[in-house]
């Protein structure tokens, strides 16, 4: 059976709260109870007596929504995921001691990437359900998740730039045909950036240290990318969360998980997450 999850939904645009509806209810991972509510001072209510394990935050004013909800309520382990609009730049004002993730309200129509990226909140938090007391989630595993979903959302709006720039590249003269050409190879460059890598590895050895170091003299043949796919499986992310992260689909995911134990001699019928578990 599901594990239940309280999802608390804060939205003052009923234009855009049935999509968040559909998408919370589409979780498959997770059973969700939702409760919503169209004012700021409900939400608080709420989220006061009933301890939510996520709140999406919708309004038209979502930072000063965020900082009331910080002040009042006080559950700084409670995630939060705001829907925020292209012209929003409240974002870096948000109280610093909240765990906050976002998403393009443009894109909550796209209801199987807002499904994926809620239930990406709640796999990424593995030491929050551990934990005797949820409030000391220490900062740096924080940091590990909302860095793992901030690059999921950088790589998913690049692609979709990507798309954008392919349908107009066979309508344009030779001079826009060469500019388009510079920009995709821009993303390229910055989709793969390698300094992503080394600060999501700075993060990742805060929580487990010794792991990558570890893993890297048992298997020296190990590349970049495998070593991400062993952080995400440490980290307990489906393949379709790895599937998002990495830019891959889900045979890509299986093939590799099997290149994988191929190149550490495991056994066919031994567990990949369990065994990477046990190293460092």
């Amino acid at each position: 059976m599901s594990e239940k999850k309280l999802i608390l939904i804060g939205c003052d645009d009923m234009t855009a709260l049935p999509a968040i509806l559909h998408s919370v209810e589409s979780l498959n991972t997770f059973s969700p109870n939702i409760i919503s509510a169209s004012r700021i001072a409900d939400l608080m209510n709420i989220a006061r007596a009933m301890s939510p394990d996520l709140v999406i935050f919708c309004f038209r004013n979502n930072h000063l929504a965020v900082n009331d909800f910080a002040v009042f309520v006080k559950k700084a382990d409670i995630p939060i995921l705001c829907l925020t609009r292209r012209f929003d730049n409240g974002g870096p004002g948000w109280h610093k001691n909240h765990i906050i993730f976002t998403y393009p309200l443009e894109q909550v129509h796209n209801w199987e990437y807002l499904c994926s990226h809620i239930n990406s909140i709640f796999l990424l938090r593995p030491a929050a359900v551990k934990a005797e007391n949820p409030s000391q989630l220490p900062e740096n595993n924080r940091n590990l998740s909302r860095y793992a979903l901030e690059l999921d959302q950088k790589v998913e709006v690049l692609h979709k730039i990507k798309e954008r720039i392919s349908h107009l590249y066979q309508n344009v003269n030779d001079p826009i045909k060469a500019e388009l050409t510079s920009i995709v190879n821009s993303i390229k460059s910055v989709a793969g950036d390698h300094k992503m890598w080394e600060d999501f590895k700075l993060y990742f050895e805060q929580t487990n240290p010794g792991f990558l170091q570890q893993l890297g003299r048992q298997y020296p043949s190990l590349t970049a990318i495998d070593l991400k796919y062993c952080c995400y499986l440490v980290m307990n992310m489906t393949n379709d969360d790895i599937r998002h992260l990495l830019g891959i689909n889900q045979e890509s995911v299986r093939t590799h998980k099997y290149r994988l134990k191929k190149k550490m001699s495991l056994a066919p019928d031994q567990d990949l997450k369990t065994y990477l578990r046990s190293v460092g």
